[in-house]
């Protein structure tokens, strides 16, 4: 079944340094019918986001040049894209974390590895409106 959202296919932002997370990001997305965009570091990933204004962002903390909480500061400034859903993923669970990513403008918390089923649950929540 496709995500899609009145007929159009739903883009989703991947903001990963790993390659390998970023693959099986984007494997698991495109297997259940998301189209997939890729930004490497938090500087890209606004560049990305005020160019293709994806429907969802998957925003990893711990970036080169610019981390995923100062990317989402500045991506939540972008004309259109205050109210993108912006998920971010993180190896720290801890309630600090937490509270620093959604006070930034992030909609949901995930820690790594991150649980698939618990990630499509989101990704159906947040893009349902």
């Amino acid at each position: 079944m496709a995500a899609e959202h009145n007929g159009f296919e739903q883009t989703v932002l991947v903001v990963e340094d790993f390659e390998d997370n970023r693959f099986m990001m984007r494997r698991l997305l495109e297997l259940n019918g998301y189209r997939v965009i890729e930004a490497i570091n938090g500087q890209e990933a606004v560049l990305i986001a005020a160019q293709e204004r994806p429907h969802l962002i998957l925003m990893d903390l711990s970036l080169p040049q610019i981390d995923g909480l100062a990317a989402t500061r500045s991506i939540r400034q972008l004309d259109g894209m205050r109210a993108v859903p912006i998920i971010a993923i993180s190896a720290h669970d801890t309630s600090d974390f937490r509270t620093e990513a959604l006070a930034a403008g992030c909609n949901e918390y995930l820690t790594k590895p991150v649980d698939f089923d618990q990630l499509e649950d989101l990704l159906k929540k947040l893009l349902a409106g």
